[in-house]
Parts: structure tokens; sequence; C-alpha cells
């Protein structure tokens, strides 16, 4: 199944289980706060900086580099994203949230300076892609019951990281091809913080944290994500969020003859339009 297969599959699920709680009757006291479906849809302005550094190990001990994807590359450092997000409360104070957002960049060009981090010595014409997909869900307990409660959440996160370069280097009236690739994915427990204010009926405001650490194998890292945004709602059920994001994503990976760290820090504003029942 692709990642967009199931991506589609998670939120289908979700939206069917937050369609039946919403039409049930529950009349259990809720923080204005909170709404009982809360849907999320927007996108992310982020300004990213990616580097990829290698180290030989073994009899490939003292080779080492670094590639950077802005400044080695020329990759934009900035990009526009779809991100999405869904919450349900199962009764007045417990429920479900899910998120999802991608990160992705590619870029054709002609370079006429030498390339040191990809072992290019002279011009060259090159293709690269760069793909960050973050999906997560967890359980999340809020508590308060009055303009202020705070959330604490356990669930699971999926990412993959996907970087892929390929072109042609000339010099002297010679040219040679390369391709080279970094894929990786996997699943990880998460911890999540949250927090919410409303000020009256048109206007919120929140804070949320999530952690993720994965362990164990051959791939291990971190990635944690904080948002700070400011809810307006013109009308009932539909309004717009505005929030500022930052996400750091540290992974290591152990090969035969190698390790690689992945480095990407990203930040920037996002844009949602809200709806809520």
């Amino acid at each position: 199944m692709s990642d967009r297969s199931l991506t589609r599959s998670v939120f289908t699920l979700a939206l069917a289980v937050a369609a039946a709680v919403a039409s049930s009757s529950v009349s259990a006291q809720q923080s204005p706060a909170l709404d009982r479906v809360s849907l999320w849809l927007g996108g992310y302005y982020s300004s990213n900086d990616t580097t990829v550094t290698a180290q030989g190990t073994g009899s490939y001990a003292g080779i080492q580099g670094t590639l950077n994807f802005e400044d080695d590359l020329g990759l934009k450092q900035h990009s526009v994203d779809p991100r999405v997000r869904l919450d349900f409360l199962l009764g007045d104070s417990q429920g479900f949230s899910f998120d999802y957002y991608q990160i992705h960049r590619d870029l054709t060009d002609t370079y006429e300076q030498p390339i040191p981090a990809l072992g290019i010595d002279a011009g060259a014409n090159l293709k690269s892609t760069v793909d960050y997909n973050f999906g997560s869900a967890s359980y999340k307990w809020w508590f308060g019951h009055a303009s202020d409660v705070f959330g604490v959440g356990l669930g699971a996160a999926y990412y993959k990281v996907d970087f892929r370069v390929a072109g042609n280097a000339y010099a002297g009236g010679q040219a040679t091809t390369f391709s080279d690739s970094y894929t990786q994915s996997a699943w990880a427990p998460m911890l999540t913080l949250g927090w919410r204010h409303a000020f009256d009926e048109h206007w919120r405001m929140y804070a949320d944290v999530a952690g993720v650490k994965k362990n164990g194998g051959d791939l291990s890292g971190h990635i944690w994500n904080a948002a700070l945004g400011v809810e307006w709602f013109p009308w009932q059920n539909m309004g717009f969020a505005l929030e500022y994001s930052a996400s750091r994503l540290h992974l290591d990976k152990d090969f035969d003859d190698a390790t690689a760290k992945l480095d990407l820090n990203s930040d920037g504003p996002a844009f949602y339009l809200r709806a809520r029942f």
C-alpha cells in the first residue's frame, strides 16, 4: 500500500468514527476550548535546512563527507505543503488526534561550479528530489472543564524520508553519469502535550508539543514538533487558524562500512480552514 493510500485509509476511518461520535447523544459537559469534532485543512509554509553526513567505519574510517541540500544542491529553502489534522472526543475529556503533513522539494538545474560534497570536480546537470512525510495518531486525555485545558497523549508516528539525486558531470570534453538515493521510514512511539484556551466563543489559543523516539536496530533517532497558534471562528462551525510550527528531525543509519546522519530543521507559519462540530 502506498503512503498516500495509507493516509487516505487512516483518515477515512477516523472521519467515520468522528461522524459516529458527533451524531451520538452524548450530553457530557466539555470545556469551551475543545470541540466534539475538529477538522483542520491547510498549508504549511516551511523554511528548511537539510544535511546528510556520512562517516566511514572499519577500513573506511578516514572517509567523511557532508551534503547540505540547500547550500550544495541549491534546493529552495522555502516550500508550501499540505497539512491535515483531525481531532474528536469520546466523552468530554478524552479522544483521538490525527496529524499528517509532507515537505516536498525538487530541483533540476545546471551547475558550472564544482560540488565537492558529491565528488563532482566540474560542471554538472543535476536533478534532485527530497520528500519528508510525517503522520501520527494518538489518544489524548484533557484535564479541566473551564476555559483552560491541558492535555497529554500517547500514540505512534510514521515518518519517511526520501532523497534522490541523479545527473551527469562533465569536464574536458568527458562526461559521466551518477545517481544516489537515501530512503528511510519507520514507526515509533510518540508522546504529546497540549494546552487550549478559549477567550470567548470566537477566539481561542493553543500550543502543542510532540516527541518521537526511535531506538533499536540499525536506524535510530528522534523527532519533535511544536506549534503555537490562534483560532478565529466568525461562524458557529467554520473558522480559521494561524500558527507557527517548528520541527526537528535527527536520524542515524548504520551500514556495513559507514554510518549516515540526517538532520532536517523546518519551521514557519501554517494556515488552516477550520471546521468544528
